[in-house]
C-alpha cells in the first residue's frame, strides 16, 4: 500500500509539504509551508476540506488523476446489468471477457483502490488536527470535522461494498506503512457508522448549507446503506426516516426550473442544467456535486460522450439517390437529443426494454429517445423527415453496418445531458437551431464534457434504502409503500407486497437512478453482481464467475506490502 497510505497531504493552495532530519538548519519556518504550519487558520482548514471535495468530484466526473481514468470511471456503471462495453468487437477486451480481466492486476480496481484511500488520507490530516486547532472556533472545528469524517466514512464504505474488507487507518501518518491487514467487512461498516454518526451530530442541515456542501441528510442517507450492510434494519429505517422527514427536503413532483413552461415531465426537470442545486428551488438533491464552466477547479462530465450512441455517424440508403448518407446532417430535427456520443456504453436489453411499465415518464420521450427523424436527406427526398425506426429505416440496416444498432444508434438517455433548445412534445419534435454547440454552449474541449452540477444523492434513494431495510424485516407491504412514492410521482403501475424482493428493488433503482449510481458498487455491495450480470448481460455476463461478487485486491498493494500479508479475495491469485 506503498502508493496510497503513506501521508498524502495535498492542498490546493498549491505548496509542496516536506520534511528534513534535524539538523542547524531547522528552525521555525517564516515563509514556508510545513506540515506543522499549513493547517492553523481557518483558511487553510477550508483549502484542506476543498481538497476532499475536488477528490471526490473528480471519481464523479470520470476524472481521476491516474491512468485509464476514463475507462476506470466507466468501470463502476457498466458489466452490470445495466450496460456493456459497446467499442469492443473481435476480440472481446476490456470487462467485456470479465474473467480474463477482472483480475488483481487490472488497472480499474486498483485505480478505485488508489482514489479512495487518497481521499481517506487526506481526510485523516483534517481529522487528527482540527481538534487542537486553536485558532479555529468551535464552529468551525465541528463543521471541518464534520465534513471530513463524512468523506472518510463513504470513502470506506465503497470500498468495503467493492473489495470486502479492506485495511483500516484512521490516523495521519507521517511515514510509509508496510504492515496492513485486512480488517473484516463488518469492521468497516461499523467504522463507517461510528465516522457518520459522529459526521450527523456535527453538521448542519441541508436548509442551512451552501450548494453542495455535505449536510446532516447526506450523512444519514449514506448512514442508512451502511447498517442495512451492517443488517441493522431498524436503524436503516431511522436513519432513512429521519431524512425523508426533514421539512427542508422533500419529492420534487410538480414541473420546475428553467424549462417548466416547456413540454417535458417532473423528471426530466431534475436533470436540466441548473435544476440539481438546492438554491434554484430542487429539494430532492441531499448533495449535488459542483462543477462549473470555466472555473479552473472544476472538472467536467464525460458520461453523456460515453453513454450517447454515435449517431452522427449513422448512415441510410437515400431513396433517390441510392447514396449511403447521414441520418443526421447537423442536427436539423434533434428529437430530444442534444449531443452525439461514441456508444462506449451500451446499456443492456433489461434496461432498454424489460423493466418499463406503460406510462412510466422515466421511460417517456423526454427522457430515452428511442427513434429519430432523418434530416441527412435533401428536402425534396421522401426521406426527410421520416423516423428511422417506425417507418423501418432501422430494419433495413445491412449485416455489414452492424455499428448502426451496436454502437451508433440505441434508445438515448437524456439525464447525461441538458436541452439544447425546445425539444419535441407527444405530438411531434420541433426543429432546434445551432447543434454544432448541441449543449447550448455548456460545453469544452470537443464536445466531451459537459460542466453542470451531478447528484452524488437524492431523496429518491433515501426512499429505495428504506425499502431495502424494510424487505430484511419482511415487512414487503412498507416496502412497496416506499416504493409506491416514486412509482406515483412516476406515473408508473404500482407495486404490490407479493412483488416485493430484492430485484424488483434492484429492477426499480435502475428505473430510478441509471446513471446516477455506480451500479457496480450496488451490486457487489449486495453480493449480487454475478447473478444479475449473467442474467442480463450478454457480454460479461459470459465469462463472469461468482467469486467475482468482490473485486480483487490490487496485485501492487500485496507485494508492497512487505511488513505483514495482505491477503486476497477467494478465487483470485496474487
Amino acid at each position: 500500500m506503498k502508493k496510497v497510505l503513506i501521508s498524502i497531504y495535498i492542498l490546493t493552495m498549491g505548496t509542496v509539504l516536506f520534511s528534513c532530519k534535524k539538523s542547524f538548519l531547522d528552525e521555525e519556518p517564516l515563509s514556508i509551508y510545513t506540515p506543522d504550519n499549513s493547517l492553523e487558520t481557518p483558511a487553510q482548514f477550508q483549502q484542506a476540506v476543498n481538497n476532499l471535495y475536488n477528490g471526490v468530484r473528480n471519481i464523479y466526473m470520470g476524472n481521476m488523476n491516474v491512468p485509464s481514468a476514463l475507462d476506470t470511471y466507466f468501470g463502476l456503471y457498466y458489466a452490470t446489468d445495466f450496460a456493456f462495453n459497446a467499442t469492443d468487437y473481435e476480440p472481446a477486451a476490456k470487462l467485456n471477457a470479465y474473467k480474463a480481466t477482472m483480475v488483481p492486476s487490472y488497472f480499474i480496481p486498483q485505480n478505485i483502490w488508489t482514489t479512495y484511500y487518497k481521499v481517506i488520507t487526506n481526510a485523516n490530516v483534517i481529522i487528527s488536527r482540527v481538534a487542537n486547532a486553536t485558532q479555529l472556533s468551535d464552529a468551525e472545528k465541528n463543521s471541518f470535522l464534520g465534513q471530513a469524517l463524512f468523506f472518510r466514512a463513504y470513502s470506506y464504505n465503497v470500498l468495503a461494498n467493492l473489495y470486502g474488507g479492506v485495511p483500516l487507518e484512521l490516523n495521519e501518518l507521517t511515514e510509509p506503512r508496510y504492515d496492513y491487514v485486512r480488517a473484516s467487512r463488518n469492521e468497516v461498516y461499523t467504522q463507517c457508522k461510528k465516522d457518520l454518526q459522529q459526521a450527523a451530530s456535527l453538521l448542519k442541515n441541508i436548509a442551512d448549507v451552501s450548494d453542495g456542501v455535505v449536510n446532516k441528510q447526506i450523512a444519514n442517507h449514506v448512514l442508512t446503506e451502511v447498517l442495512i450492510s451492517l443488517k441493522d434494519y431498524d436503524g436503516a429505517i431511522a436513519s432513512a426516516s429521519s431524512v425523508i422527514s426533514y421539512s427542508g427536503v422533500s419529492l420534487m413532483t410538480n414541473r420546475f426550473g428553467r424549462r417548466a413552461a416547456t413540454p417535458g415531465d417532473v423528471y426530466r426537470d431534475l436533470f436540466e442544467y441548473n435544476n440539481q442545486n438546492y438554491s434554484t428551488g430542487n429539494r430532492e438533491g441531499l448533495l449535488v456535486i459542483q462543477t462549473a464552466l470555466n472555473n479552473l477547479a472544476s472538472v467536467g462530465d464525460q458520461t453523456a460522450w460515453a453513454v450517447v450512441p454515435g449517431i452522427n455517424s449513422l448512415r441510410f440508403v437515400e431513396t433517390t439517390s441510392k447514396a449511403k448518407t447521414n441520418v443526421l446532417f447537423n442536427g436539423n430535427f434533434v428529437d430530444s437529443i442534444c449531443s452525439y456520443g461514441i456508444g462506449w456504453i451500451r446499456p443492456t436489453s433489461h434496461f432498454l426494454y424489460e423493466i418499463w411499465t406503460p406510462g412510466d415518464i422515466r421511460n417517456s420521450s423526454y427522457n430515452i429517445v428511442r427513434d429519430i427523424r432523418i434530416s441527412g436527406a435533401p428536402s425534396t427526398s421522401p426521406d426527410y423527415g421520416k423516423w428511422y425506426v417506425k417507418d423501418g429505416y432501422k430494419a433495413k440496416t445491412s449485416s455489414a453496418d452492424f455499428r448502426d444498432t451496436i454502437r451508433n444508434f440505441y434508445p438515448v438517455i437524456r439525464k447525461a445531458s441538458p436541452s439544447a433548445g425546445d425539444f419535441a412534445a407527444a405530438a411531434g419534435p420541433a426543429a432546434i437551431t445551432n447543434m454544432m454547440n448541441p449543449f447550448g454552449g455548456f460545453l469544452l474541449n470537443n464536445n466531451t464534457k459537459l460542466f453542470m452540477q451531478k447528484y452524488m444523492a437524492r431523496l429518491a434513494e433515501t426512499y429505495l434504502l428504506r425499502a431495502e431495510a424494510y424487505l430484511g424485516k419482511a415487512q414487503t407491504q412498507k416496502a412497496a409503500d416506499d416504493i409506491n412514492v416514486l412509482r406515483t410521482r412516476a406515473n408508473a403501475t404500482p407495486a404490490t407486497a407479493a412483488e416485493m424482493n430484492i430485484d424488483y428493488i434492484l429492477d426499480e433503482r435502475l428505473r430510478e437512478l441509471y446513471l446516477e449510481e455506480f451500479r457496480a458498487v450496488t451490486l457487489t455491495r449486495l453480493g449480487l453482481l454475478y447473478d444479475r450480470d449473467k442474467k442480463y448481460n450478454p457480454k460479461s455476463g459470459l465469462s463472469i464467475e461468482t467469486y467475482h461478487n468482490l473485486w480483487p485486491i490490487p496485485t501492487t498493494e500485496i507485494t508492497q506490502n512487505t511488513g505483514a500479508e495482505l491477503t486476497q479475495n477467494d478465487g483470485y491469485t496474487k
